[in-house]
């Protein structure tokens, strides 16, 4: 989705189960290396529901209360803003519901039906003087926004490290600093054609699409928490924050998630975010000042 121009150098690997690209204008040394992979098992080992020796799966498991992971309240917090524009489509108990669609930590791809999310998951679920606390054996899942926050916590410590421009992707969602990237919008039915480009500099961008992580007869990840059933309206979204408010990436990916629901432009405008989605009848639309160049 994106390549850094000039003379940059790459890093590939793989990790949380995607992709990861990091150009930077001077190679990282072993020792940052090092800090962005344990930042990214640090990460994984608190908020994957695919480890079984992860902060959430513990919850899962019992409920309770374990020491909160430093992100907690700042995805939480942003969870529930989320919950309020929506409607109640996002909500970070949809692990369940997840699940039962067959998207499980054993990766069954088994439909079991429709599980709606608890809709009082703001009373079960509290983060709150360093305690992350569970009224029972719910599942977590924060992939609403989870990844961003993970770009964000990497690009940090690339910041860190070298003094020049870099780019982190990680399969799609990405943070640019100091330089500028065209970045082709993928045709969510095609991913050899694109529906329109844009660049990003000095920003983050998250994408979402149903076509991502899809499986069974229409069974794809982006669920309406209030029914557990998949969204069908809306194919891929894309949203654009600039670097200069809070948590860029988490936010991007947050509104990434949002727009595929009623209620997700306001949340964008509110942001500042700017954004383009593909309904799943072709048609395109954007926020208003958008700067995408788009092939309609």
């Amino acid at each position: 989705m994106s390549g850094a121009s000039g003379p940059f150098s790459t890093w590939r690997f793989d990790a949380i189960g995607t992709g990861w690209q990091i150009d930077t204008s001077e190679p990282l040394d072993e020792s940052a290396r090092r800090r962005i992979d344990a930042v990214i098992d640090r990460f994984d080992r608190e908020w994957s529901r695919f480890r079984a020796d992860s902060v959430v799966s513990g919850l899962a498991r019992r409920g309770g209360s374990a020491p909160a992971p430093p992100d907690a309240a700042r995805m939480l917090d942003a969870y529930a803003v989320l919950d309020a524009a929506t409607g109640g489509a996002v909500n970070p108990l949809v692990g369940a519901s997840l699940a039962a669609r067959g998207y499980d930590a054993a990766y069954a791809f088994v439909d079991r039906g429709a599980r709606p999310a608890p809709r009082d998951w703001r009373d079960r679920l509290r983060w709150e003087q360093g305690t992350l606390e569970l009224g029972g054996p719910e599942l977590i899942d924060v992939g609403a926004l989870g990844k961003g926050r993970l770009v964000d916590k990497v690009a940090a410590e690339v910041a860190a490290s070298v003094a020049g421009p870099f780019v982190v992707d990680a399969s799609g969602d990405l943070v640019v600093a100091g330089t500028a990237e065209r970045v082709a919008l993928e045709h969510p039915y095609d991913s050899r054609r694109a529906i329109g480009v844009v660049e990003v500099a000095d920003a983050a961008l998250c994408a979402s699409a149903t076509n991502r992580r899809a499986w069974g007869d229409g069974l794809h990840h982006v669920l309406d928490a209030r029914t557990g059933e998949p969204v069908r309206t809306i194919a891929a979204t894309w949203a654009i924050a600039p670097c200069g408010i809070p948590d860029p990436a988490m936010r991007a990916d947050a509104i990434a998630t949002a727009l595929f629901f009623e209620g997700g432009p306001e949340s964008a405008a509110a942001w500042g975010i700017d954004w383009v989605r593909m309904t799943t009848d072709g048609r395109v639309e954007w926020s208003p000042g958008s700067k995408a160049e788009l092939f309609t």
